[in-house]
């Protein structure tokens, strides 16, 4: 059995599915991309701007199941250039750099993303039964 997991201060989905599922002591995030989680638009110009957004978004779905970025276990990130990596990384890396080891990762670029971003990033994460 799992839980989804919703808050407001994460983007709604724009399809059917959760922002996030727990089970089994992990939360399984779906892919975030740059959209304020207020107005639905697309924040940032650049990939290192969105995924700024991106990683805001994915504190607080990661908070609304009783985790944090220093329980992601492994992300995925899907970029639509992957000249945007350096960028991209250096953002993360103020993220997930910073608090023991970092998470498992594979990147990999896509020929689109929805919206027409440039990052979005997926992750799971441990989080305390419930």
């Amino acid at each position: 059995m799992f839980a989804a997991i919703r808050t407001p201060d994460a983007p709604a989905p724009i399809g059917p599915y959760s922002q996030a599922v727990s089970a089994g002591g992990f939360v399984f995030l779906s892919g975030q991309i740059p959209l304020s989680p207020s107005t639905g638009e697309v924040v940032g110009a650049t990939a290192a701007e969105q995924a700024e957004q991106v990683l805001s978004n994915m504190r607080a779905v990661l908070a609304a199941a009783g985790s944090a970025p220093a329980r992601v276990v492994k992300t995925t990130i899907f970029l639509t250039d992957l000249a945007d990596f350096a960028a991209v990384n250096e953002v993360y890396g103020k993220v997930f750099g910073v608090d023991g080891p970092a998470p498992a990762r594979s990147t990999v670029q896509v020929s689109a993303l929805p919206k027409g971003v440039k990052v979005e990033i997926e992750a799971v994460a441990q989080v305390d039964k419930q």
